[in-house]
């Protein structure tokens, strides 16, 4: 076999892995694994900021807003004015948003993280170079992506014009 399809096909295991996570999570939880990040994030301190979690995921401001409108939705998050700054708006955990978060599976993104973190830091530091390598070929450099295994919820701002 072509080391070009040996390739593709781990690429799709990897597509796959996400992708039949991604429905075990929506299923047992009704959440998509990015909306349980968003989550995670406001449950470290309670609450959080749309510009706190665009920088955390490392996406824009209007997929936050898109994920905060869903959760929010959900009735799972608050947004609140900041009392201090008028411009701020500051997005809360409610309780429904608290036991969600407790009761959603383990996910792959912690799963994947426990275990990269463990291998040494030449392997960790040979598999982001061939990823980011892999990422080029497919001309993905510009599609907006947090650091969390999922398919869903992202929008590439700068579409490719034909």
């Amino acid at each position: 076999m072509k080391r070009s399809d040996i390739s593709l096909i781990a690429l799709r295991r990897i597509l796959r892995a996400t992708e039949l996570y991604g429905r075990e999570l929506a299923r047992a939880a009704g959440l998509t694994a990015v909306q349980v990040r968003v989550l995670q994030i406001m449950a470290e301190k309670g609450w959080s900021t749309p510009k706190e979690i665009s920088s955390r995921m490392g996406v824009s401001q209007a997929t936050v807003s898109t994920l905060l409108d869903r959760l929010s939705g959900k009735g799972l998050v608050e947004r609140q004015r900041s009392a201090t700054d008028r411009r701020q708006t500051n997005i809360s955990l409610t309780e429904a948003g608290a036991q969600a978060l407790h009761d959603v599976p383990d996910p792959l993104h912690d799963r994947y993280v426990k275990q990269f973190e463990s291998l040494p830091d030449w392997e960790q530091a040979m598999l982001v170079a061939a990823l980011e390598r892999v990422a080029s070929l497919l001309n993905a450099g510009s599609i907006d992506a947090s650091p969390n295994l999922d398919l869903g919820e992202f929008h590439n701002p700068d579409p490719p014009r034909d």
